[in-house]
């Protein structure tokens, strides 16, 4: 008896603009993210109207926020946010990319980013800045295959479930 293997190809994540009603299926990647690890330092998990309020923050900035669906179903997001809130910092964004469990290495995070640096350079913003609690080499690839640079790395500046991490910041001059 021969065993065939047959390869299960996954179509690509549709990337559209976020709305207020993906807040339920986005506030859950980020709690996912929230309770289990220290990629945010964030300590609790966000309600839904939270996250509807922080995407319409970024609208009301101009900036994108985009999430990647497959079949119907909400499976990653990134956004771009003021880097600080005084005018000289207007053409600085930080990023950021979740994407949920079950789906991160399947190129979902490379699409979002795609788009959003497009969207990005669309938009007129020189710099992008990207921080990362350490380590986290899957986001440190993932930021350095856009041309990010590391540029700065805080030692134990957060502390998350009885330990301290240390932060680092990636930048790329567009």
């Amino acid at each position: 008896m021969s065993l065939k293997w047959r390869m299960v190809r996954r179509e690509p994540a549709a990337i559209r603009a976020a709305a207020s009603s993906d807040s339920s299926a986005l506030a859950a990647i980020y709690n996912h993210y929230v309770a289990e690890t220290v990629i945010t330092f964030e300590e609790k998990p966000i309600h839904p109207d939270e996250m509807a309020r922080r995407i319409e923050d970024v609208r009301s900035a101009s900036l994108p926020w985009l999430v990647a669906e497959e079949n119907g179903q909400v499976v990653g997001y990134a956004h771009a946010s003021p880097w600080k809130t005084r005018s000289a910092y207007r053409f600085s964004v930080e990023i950021t990319v979740y994407v949920a469990p079950g789906n991160v290495g399947h190129g979902i995070g490379s699409m979002l980013y795609s788009d959003l640096f497009s969207n990005l350079q669309t938009l007129g913003i020189h710099a992008v800045i990207g921080g990362i609690a350490l380590p986290n080499e899957p986001s440190v690839a993932l930021h350095e295959k856009f041309g990010l640079k590391k540029v700065a790395h805080f030692q134990q500046v957060g502390f998350k479930f009885n330990r301290w991490v240390d932060v680092g910041y990636w930048e790329r001059i567009l």
